[in-house]
C-alpha cells in the first residue's frame, strides 16, 4: 500500500516559522488574492498566501520577502481564496467508485476533505473491507478520513447481513492512522433503550477521543430523541424540517444539512440560521450520498454550497458550513477548514462568491485540479478476489420465485405497501387492495413487485412484496445490489419474468444495476467490487448510470433521481415501511408486519 506521506505541523514548524519571518523562501506563493477568513467572515483583498512543505507559513498583504529564486508563484489576480471544501458526512459506495476514482472526480469540484462512512462495504466484507476503503482513502492526494461503521446490521433482528460490525471491531478501528470517529449511529432505538453494544462502541470511540456520528431518523423529538443524545452521538443528518435542526444544536449536537442526489434538505432547514438567526456554528453542509453522475454534471460540495446561497445563507456563512464548520466538529480545526498559518495549504480560487466556479484547486501545497480537470494521479488499491466476487444466489432465479401466493380462498388482499416519496429518504407506509388471480397476487396500478434476494450466503432466499410510486408500465425489470444497508439485491419489477432475468444478470456480472424490458436489457453498471463500486473513472460509471435514468423513464419512472430511492428500499431504520430478507419492517415501530392486512 502506498500511503501519502504528509508531515504533522510540529514537524516543519522550524521551516514554517523561518518562511513566515522571511528568513526562508516559499515553496509557492498565491499572490494578490482576496483572503477569505472562515474565522472572521471577511475578505480582505490584496493578500499573498505562502506556502511550505505543503502547509501555510503566513497569509500576508506582501509576501515579495518569501519569494525565492524557485518558489512557485500563482497570481491570484485579484480572485477569492477560500479553503477546500469539506464534506462532513458522505458513503464513497454510493458514487459506485472506489476512494481514488471519487476522489479523482470531486477534485476539480474543489472538495479536498472527505469524511466517510463504509458501512455499505462493511455490510458486505466485515472490518477487511472496511480496511480496504480506508487503506485506498488514505493513498490519496487530498484528505479522506474514514469513519469505523457502527451498525452492521443496522437494525439487528430485522434484517441479515454479510459480516456484522462488533464493539471490538471499533476499537481496533480507532488505531488506524487515517480514523477519525464512529460512523453513523443508526440504530436510534437501541441507544435509547441503552443496548450495551451499541453503547460498547461509542464508548471505545469516546475513549479513543474522536468523534461519534449520528443519524437519529424519527421525527419525534420526545423522549426518545433526548435519550439519543445522552448516549453520545454528536451529529445528525437525518433531519428535514426546521425543527429537527433546531432541536439538535439546542442540545449541543452539529445539525448535518444534506444536498444529496436525491436528498433536498438543506432548504427547509437552513431557515433556522436566515430566519431564526441561530448561531451558524452549529450547523454543518454534507452531501451524505451523491452518485457519479452527480458528482460528473453537477458537483460536489461546490454545489451544496452554492444551493445553500441560493436558499438565502450570507455566502460566507454558507463557507463556513462547509470548511471551518466541519473541521472543527472533528477535532480538526489546526489541520483543515481555514486559510490560516500551519494549516494544511488546500486552497481554491474563484472568482465570484454566489456562483462559486471553481477555477483552481490546491490541495497540501500541489495544484491538484484547473478549469474542471483533475491534474494529479489517485492512486489505486489492489482489490483482491475476495472483494470482487460477492453475489451468490445460490441457485439461478426462475419466475416462480417472485410469486406471491394469496391467502387461501381469497380473491382480493389488502397489502401493506412501500410508497416512494421523491427527493427524500424516508417512505410512506400505503396499502392497497390487490386481485388474486390463479392464486398469486397480482400488482395493479401504481403498485409493483419488490423483491430481497439474498446474496451474501447463497441461500437462495426472496422475500417479496409490494411497492408505489415509481410509475413503471409494461413488462420490466429493475435490480441493484446496492441495497442500503444490508445490500442483498433489490428486484422492482411488474414482471415477473423480467424479475428473473434482472436478478441472474447481476449474479453474472458480480453486482452492478441492470434494466429488464420485454427480455431486453436495456442499461446495465457493473460493479464488481462488493457488488457496490467499480474502478473504471467516474465519466465511465457516470454515462452508464445515466443510461440506467434514461431506461426508467422508458419504462415510465418521472422521478427525480428515482435510482437513490430504490437503492434505500431496504434501509431498515428510516421510516415508514422497507423490506429486508426477514420480512416486511415498519420502522416506525421497528417490528416486521405481515404482507397482508385483514380485508374487512
Amino acid at each position: 500500500m502506498e500511503h501519502q506521506s504528509f508531515p504533522d505541523w510540529p514537524a516543519v514548524a522550524p521551516l514554517l516559522v523561518a518562511v513566515a519571518a522571511g528568513r526562508a523562501p516559499a515553496e509557492m506563493v498565491i499572490r494578490g488574492g482576496t483572503w477569505v477568513n472562515v474565522h472572521t467572515r471577511e475578505t480582505l483583498p490584496g493578500h499573498d498566501i505562502v506556502i511550505a512543505h505543503g502547509r501555510i507559513a503566513c497569509v500576508v498583504p506582501d509576501a515579495g520577502a518569501r519569494i525565492g529564486p524557485d518558489t512557485q508563484v500563482i497570481e491570484a489576480e485579484g480572485r477569492y481564496m477560500i479553503p477546500g471544501l469539506c464534506d462532513a458526512h458522505m458513503h464513497i459506495e454510493s458514487g459506485m467508485l472506489t476512494p481514488a476514482e471519487f476522489a479523482r472526480a470531486v477534485i476539480p469540484h474543489g472538495t479536498t476533505s472527505m469524511f466517510h462512512d463504509p458501512h455499505e462495504i462493511a455490510n458486505v466484507l466485515g472490518i477487511e473491507g472496511v480496511r480496504m476503503m480506508h487503506d485506498e482513502a488514505i493513498m490519496q492526494p487530498v484528505n479522506v478520513f474514514t469513519q469505523m461503521p457502527s451498525c452492521a446490521p443496522s437494525a439487528p433482528g430485522l434484517e441479515t447481513t454479510g459480516f456484522e460490525i462488533t464493539p471490538e471491531d471499533v476499537a481496533e478501528a480507532m488505531t488506524w492512522p487515517g480514523i477519525v470517529g464512529l460512523g453513523e449511529m443508526m440504530n436510534f432505538p437501541g441507544v435509547a433503550a441503552a443496548d450495551p453494544k451499541m453503547l460498547a462502541e461509542i464508548a471505545a470511540t469516546q475513549r479513543a477521543g474522536k468523534t461519534v456520528g449520528g443519524h437519529y431518523a424519527s421525527p419525534d423529538l420526545g423522549d426518545d430523541f433526548a435519550a439519543y443524545v445522552a448516549g453520545g452521538p454528536a451529529d445528525d443528518h437525518e433531519g428535514t424540517r426546521e425543527e429537527d435542526a433546531i432541536a439538535r444544536v439546542r442540545q449541543g449536537m452539529r445539525s448535518m444539512l444534506r444536498l444529496g442526489s436525491a436528498w433536498y434538505d438543506v432548504e427547509a432547514q437552513i431557515t433556522a440560521v436566515t430566519e431564526k438567526g441561530l448561531d451558524p456554528r452549529g450547523f454543518i453542509l454534507c452531501t451524505d450520498d451523491c452518485h457519479s453522475g452527480t458528482l460528473v454534471n453537477d458537483g460536489h460540495m461546490n454545489r451544496v454550497v452554492r444551493h445553500a446561497i441560493a436558499c438565502g445563507c450570507d455566502p460566507l456563512v454558507a463557507l463556513q458550513m462547509a470548511t471551518l464548520n466541519t473541521a472543527t466538529h472533528f477535532g480538526l480545526e489546526r489541520e483543515i477548514g481555514s486559510l490560516t498559518p500551519g494549516r494544511r495549504a488546500d486552497v481554491i480560487l474563484t472568482s465570484d462568491l454566489t456562483d462559486l466556479p471553481i477555477e483552481l484547486v490546491i490541495a497540501r501545497g500541489q495544484v491538484v485540479a484547473r478549469d474542471g480537470e483533475c491534474l494529479v494521479d489517485c492512486p489505486h488499491y489492489d482489490w483482491p478476489d475476495s472483494a470482487r466476487q460477492t453475489v451468490r444466489l445460490g441457485h439461478d432465479l426462475a419466475a416462480r420465485d417472485f410469486e406471491i401466493a394469496a391467502p387461501e380462498g381469497a380473491n382480493a388482499v389488502r397489502a401493506n405497501v412501500i410508497g416512494v416519496v421523491e427527493n427524500q429518504a424516508p417512505t410512506k407506509a400505503l396499502k392497497a387492495d390487490l386481485p388474486v388471480q390463479g392464486g398469486l397476487v397480482e400488482a395493479e396500478g401504481t403498485v409493483c413487485q419488490i423483491a430481497l434476494v439474498e446474496r451474501h450466503q447463497a441461500t437462495g432466499g426472496v422475500t417479496n412484496a409490494f411497492v408505489s410510486g415509481f410509475g413503471y408500465t409494461g413488462r420490466m425489470a429493475m435490480a441493484s445490489t446496492v441495497a442500503h444497508d444490508s445490500h442483498h439485491m433489490i428486484v422492482v419489477g411488474t414482471d415477473r419474468d423480467q424479475m428473473a432475468l434482472a436478478a441472474n444478470r447481476l449474479a453474472e456480472v458480480g453486482g452492478g444495476v441492470t434494466i429488464f424490458r420485454e427480455g431486453e436489457e436495456l442499461a446495465l453498471v457493473e460493479l464488481p467490487i462488493a457488488g457496490l463500486m467499480s474502478d473504471a473513472p467516474a465519466t465511465e460509471v457516470a454515462a452508464k448510470a445515466q443510461q440506467i435514468v434514461e431506461a426508467m423513464t422508458r419504462c415510465g419512472c418521472t422521478l427525480n433521481n428515482a435510482y437513490m430511492q430504490h437503492s434505500l428500499l431496504a434501509l431498515v431504520v428510516i421510516p415508514e415501511l422497507r423490506i429486508s430478507d426477514l420480512g416486511l419492517v415498519d420502522v416506525r415501530s421497528f417490528q416486521k408486519i405481515p404482507l397482508f392486512e385483514p380485508l374487512a
